[in-house]
């Protein structure tokens, strides 16, 4: 579980008009309230509602540790038109992962996931439900190895992954991830064990390495393309600067 934020965050607007509003979410912060949230302050719905002065509609999730990319609509009109875009699969994200391992080439993973429930906000949905269609397309962006022993391996081997999900699932880079032996790094739900303090001893720092990075589709006014994207922020960039990687390399595989 990651820590409770306790100081008000500092959103980043990365675009704004008059019918959307996308914001960079910080790792740590609901999307809005929910019944696992009894001792959380601070909601990126509440936050950027009052950035903006108005109510606003959440349009999608991020799970509570994946920072990046995240959008609202301004007016229910646009809500609509916008989950409805959702629903049809027109919208196209675009994630990064670090994870464990050397993970090569690029492939589209169509591996069925049963639905994830919450022990309270899901206690009256059937647990026997058939497992539903999940895919994640996925490339390999960079490799890199330490030559450290951890446990009976030699050396720390990493992969970055530019993923591409073609239905949202919950939880599902996770576990596709996890399901190819390559989990995310951070991941305290599917994630690796020794992997994980390791990394937070190496790089000084606690986090799932899962980050939105960018959304394309159709204004839903106006109709011509739009592509919001967020940076890989200082951790993020720590991370790559350790492990020999450019990040101009990186940004161009977006």
């Amino acid at each position: 579980m990651s820590a409770i934020i306790t100081e008000k965050p500092e959103l980043t607007i990365l675009y704004q008009d008059e019918y959307l509003v996308a914001i960079d979410k910080p790792p740590g912060l609901f999307v809005h309230r929910s019944f696992m949230d009894k001792d959380e302050i601070y909601f990126a719905l509440q936050l950027v509602r009052d950035m903006v002065g108005q109510y606003v509609y959440p349009l999608h999730r991020l799970d509570r540790p994946t920072s990046g990319v995240l959008l609202f609509a301004l007016t229910e009109e646009v809500a609509r038109i916008m989950g409805q875009a959702f629903t049809d699969k027109t919208i196209q994200k675009t994630y990064f992962a670090l994870t464990r391992g050397h993970l090569f080439g690029e492939d589209t993973l169509d591996y069925p996931l049963k639905e994830k429930l919450d022990k309270l906000g899901d206690k009256n949905v059937n647990p026997n439900k058939e497992a539903q269609s999940a895919i994640t397309q996925y490339q390999a962006v960079a490799h890199a190895v330490l030559p450290i022993p951890l446990g009976r391996y030699d050396s720390v081997r990493y992969s970055l992954l530019k993923l591409l999900p073609e239905t949202g699932r919950r939880h599902q880079i996770r576990r596709h991830l996890a399901h190819l032996r390559h989990p995310i790094i951070g991941d305290i739900n599917y994630g690796d064990n020794k992997q994980n303090p390791f990394f937070s001893q190496y790089f000084g720092f606690k986090r799932l390495m899962l980050i939105a990075k960018s959304l394309s589709f159709a204004h839903p006014i106006h109709q011509n393309l739009l592509t919001i994207t967020c940076q890989f922020d200082q951790q993020w960039q720590g991370v790559f600067e350790q492990l020999s990687w450019k990040l101009a390399d990186i940004e161009m595989s977006v």
